[in-house]
């Protein structure tokens, strides 16, 4: 049983900031709920930024289950770790270098020292070692969380339209090289699939008319081709929303 862009459980908050400080309720509601190993796959970008400062004050730094959480990247463009456009650098920034997180509980995409071909294998390997098999069996999912966000053109992850990784069925990972300007690395549809739990996190007007062809199924979308295993939920500002709440 999968879950269609359609049918994701949509909740509307006031802003940006509303929007964060819900999903970081979510995410803690997700982790005790669950015991043992906790593994969340985390998106780029500035809404879920905001989401990462919230985890990392107070009441959820002080509450938050860190020792057992393990961290991945759903994304990762292949620049150094250190800059600008490095969504490890980001998540360093707002979360990782303020909370107790266990060193070993954090998995980022290789991006130094290696090619791109070669940051798939290793980000493959971490993965199924993580996983403890080398195929995912729907009924145990990879991640508990995986969260993810919705490009002005319908992309998720690094998954863009028009490209040869959308027909990827069988690698968890991907090098992604013209799309951009700078290669990406991504998670496949079968690793983002693998989740209890996805979470699309839209914020902005700008985002209004990507987000109603979302909601209604636009399957030329990469995002609506997404099908999780586990649940749908689909948390947007009322800027974005305007047009679907």
């Amino acid at each position: 049983m999968t879950t269609a862009s359609s049918e994701a459980k949509l909740e509307v908050l006031a802003d940006p900031q509303a929007l964060s400080r819900r999903v970081a309720a979510w995410m803690l509601e997700a982790a005790t709920a669950k015991d043992g190993v906790f593994a969340a796959a985390l998106s780029g970008g500035s809404t879920p930024q905001l989401l990462y400062e919230h985890l990392a004050d107070p009441p959820y730094r002080d509450s938050f289950p860190w020792s057992r959480t393990h961290w991945f990247w759903g994304d990762e463009r292949f620049v150094p770790h250190d800059d600008a456009l490095s969504n490890y650098r980001m998540v360093r920034a707002a979360l990782l270098s303020r909370a107790p997180i266990p060193a070993m509980n954090i998995h980022p995409i290789p991006t130094e020292g290696v090619t791109p071909e070669a940051a798939v294998s290793a980000y493959e390997r971490e993965l199924r070692s993580f996983y403890g098999a080398a195929r995912l069996d729907p009924a145990r999912p990879l991640f508990d969380v995986t969260l993810l966000g919705l490009g002005p053109d319908g992309h998720t992850a690094s998954l863009f339209p028009g490209t040869a990784v959308l027909a990827e069925r069988d690698r968890w990972v991907a090098a992604v090289i013209g799309a951009k300007s700078e290669t990406r690395i991504t998670l496949t549809y079968p690793a983002l699939e693998s989740s209890r739990h996805v979470a699309f996190l839209v914020a902005g007007k700008d985002k209004r008319a990507i987000l109603a062809r979302f909601h209604r199924g636009d399957d030329s979308l990469p995002a609506v081709r997404l099908r999780p295993t586990g649940t749908l939920r689909l948390f947007a500002d009322a800027a974005a929303a305007e047009v679907i709440a």
